[in-house]
C-alpha cells in the first residue's frame, strides 16, 4: 500500500449530498493525507429522506484505504450552516495546528493540496497572513507574474489556515458593535458604499439573521489586518449549486467555474502586501449591492468583457 503523501491535515465537511461528497472525497483520496478530520451535520427532521442521504454521505467517507489517522465529529441533530461550520472549525483547530478545509461541494484540482501545504509551511509563523484560498474569481485576468497574490478577501471554497489565525474568530462577533460605533470599517475599505455594504453584512451576521459562518471569518481577518492568499488560477470548482444545497440552491455565475493546474515550483511574491486592483474587482463583481441577487449574472458578464 502506498504511503500517505500529504502531511497537512485535511478537514472535510459533509451533509446530505452523497454524490458531490463522493467526487470531492475521490480527490482527497488521491492526495492521501496522513490525517483526515471529518465533520458532518445531522438531518433536518422536516425533510423526508434526508436522514438516509446523510447516512449515505457518511458512508462515502468510510472508504479510507490509505495510511491515515481519521477523526470524526458527527452531529446527530441538525445544527445548520452557522453552528455546524463554526463549531466544526473550532474542533478542527483545537485538534490540529493547521489544516486544509473542504466542503462537500468544493471540488479541488489535485495541485490545490500541494499549493496549500507549501504555503502553510511558508507562512506558518507570519501573522500577516491568515488565510490561503483555493478560489480565483478574476476570470482569467493575470494580476501578477507570481503564482499568487494577497487579498483582503478570504475565499472559502477550499482553503487552509492555522490555529494562530482561527483564534481570532468569534461566530457571535461580540466586538462588532464597538467597532461599528467607532467607524473602524471606514478606515479598512476603499469607499463609503463599500463600507455601507459590509456594515450591512456584519450587522446581519452579528444578529444571527444569516445562517452563515463566513462573514464572521472576514470580520476576524479584517480586525487583524490579515491577508489572504489568492492563487493566480482557480484551483477549486463549486459543484453544489442545486436544490440540495443548504445555501447554494440556485445557479450562480461563480458555480462550476473550471479548476486548472498550478505550475510548480511556486513563484512567490517579493512582498507581502495587498493587491488593491484585484480587490476592487472582487468587491464590485461579487460584493457590491449591484452584484447581488438577480443582477449578479449581468454584472459579472459586463466585467468579463472588459
Amino acid at each position: 500500500m502506498a504511503e500517505a503523501i500529504l502531511s497537512a491535515p485535511v478537514a472535510f465537511f459533509l451533509f446530505n449530498r452523497p454524490e458531490t461528497t463522493a467526487r470531492v472525497f475521490a480527490e482527497i483520496r488521491r492526495a492521501r493525507p496522513r490525517r483526515l478530520l471529518l465533520i458532518a451535520d445531522g438531518p433536518r427532521p422536516d425533510r423526508p429522506g434526508e436522514a438516509e442521504r446523510c447516512a449515505a454521505a457518511r458512508a462515502v467517507v468510510q472508504q479510507v484505504d490509505w495510511p491515515c489517522e481519521v477523526s470524526t465529529n458527527f452531529a446527530e441533530a441538525n445544527l445548520g450552516c452557522r453552528r455546524r461550520l463554526s463549531s466544526g472549525l473550532d474542533w478542527v483547530f483545537a485538534t490540529a495546528p493547521e489544516a486544509i478545509v473542504l466542503e462537500d461541494d468544493c471540488l479541488p484540482h489535485p495541485t490545490f493540496f500541494r499549493f496549500c501545504q507549501e504555503l502553510l509551511e511558508r507562512y506558518r509563523d507570519d501573522e500577516r497572513v491568515m488565510h490561503i484560498g483555493g478560489g480565483n474569481f478574476q476570470f482569467g485576468r493575470r494580476r501578477t507574474p507570481d503564482s499568487y497574490y494577497f487579498s483582503r478577501y478570504p475565499h472559502v471554497w477550499g482553503w487552509a489556515s492555522w490555529r494562530r489565525a482561527w483564534r481570532h474568530y468569534d461566530v457571535e462577533m461580540r466586538c462588532w458593535p464597538e467597532r461599528r460605533r467607532s467607524g473602524w470599517l471606514r478606515g479598512r475599505v476603499d469607499d463609503p458604499l463599500m463600507a455601507w455594504q459590509w456594515t450591512r453584512n456584519f450587522d446581519r451576521a452579528a444578529r444571527g439573521e444569516l445562517d452563515t459562518w463566513d462573514y464572521q471569518w472576514v470580520f476576524a481577518c479584517w480586525t487583524q489586518d490579515g491577508l489572504s492568499v489568492v492563487p493566480e488560477v482557480n484551483l477549486v470548482s463549486n459543484i453544489g449549486f442545486n436544490a440540495l444545497g443548504s445555501r447554494t440552491v440556485v445557479a450562480h455565475p461563480l458555480g462550476d467555474l473550471p479548476a486548472a493546474a498550478l505550475d510548480f515550483p511556486l513563484r512567490h511574491p517579493a512582498r507581502v502586501e495587498r493587491h488593491a486592483a484585484a480587490d476592487r474587482y472582487t468587491h464590485w463583481s461579487q460584493f457590491s449591492p449591484a452584484s447581488l441577487g438577480a443582477r449578479a449574472a449581468n454584472v459579472l458578464a459586463r466585467w468579463r468583457r472588459r
